[in-house]
């Protein structure tokens, strides 16, 4: 079963210091990583920025289209006009057929605010209690949604790629 989880950091560079820290649990066997990326929002700025790790991942990565969309959804939606905002509403609904559902977007929406950051995780055959405790800079706090086998073929359907 894939899993897409979050991440958030009180800073907004802690989610940008996790990939070693990834690298060692895949080698541990204790997470396979399908695709990452991390938003950073510092302080001082209006917006996110966001960035996919591909260095991590292997041939079934998403491409950066999914992870646009959805933080475009998270992040961006009362910047969208109408005509955007409608088809981010058709968007909104696929999403919610592979288990990214309003309420999911709503809580990582409250959550990653100006001076945090936040790591978005597609796994699989991961141990969340191993993740936090190797994460650094002690305080990341899961927000999470999971996918089934079903789901992530779904979500896979919607942007045009095959599974790995």
């Amino acid at each position: 079963m894939s899993t897409l989880t979050v991440w958030k950091f009180q800073s907004a560079e802690g989610a940008e210091d996790v990939e070693t820290a990834l690298k060692s649990l895949q080698k541990e066997g204790l997470i396979k990583i399908l695709d990452a990326a991390v938003v950073s929002w510092p302080a001082d700025r209006a917006k996110p920025r966001t960035k996919q790790l591909l260095n991590l991942v292997g041939a079934g990565a998403l491409s950066g289209t999914f992870w646009g969309m959805l933080f475009g959804l998270i992040f961006l939606m009362p910047l969208l006009g109408a005509a955007i905002g409608a088809a981010a509403g058709a968007l909104g609904g696929k999403l919610a057929d592979v288990g990214i559902d309003d309420d999911f977007i709503a809580e990582v929406k409250e959550k990653i605010t100006p001076g945090t950051s936040a790591l978005f995780l597609l796994t699989m055959n991961e141990v969340p209690d191993r993740i936090g405790e190797a994460l650094p800079g002690g305080g990341a706090e899961l927000l999470h949604s999971n996918l089934d086998t079903l789901g992530e073929q779904r979500l896979r359907d919607v942007f045009g790629e095959d599974a790995a």
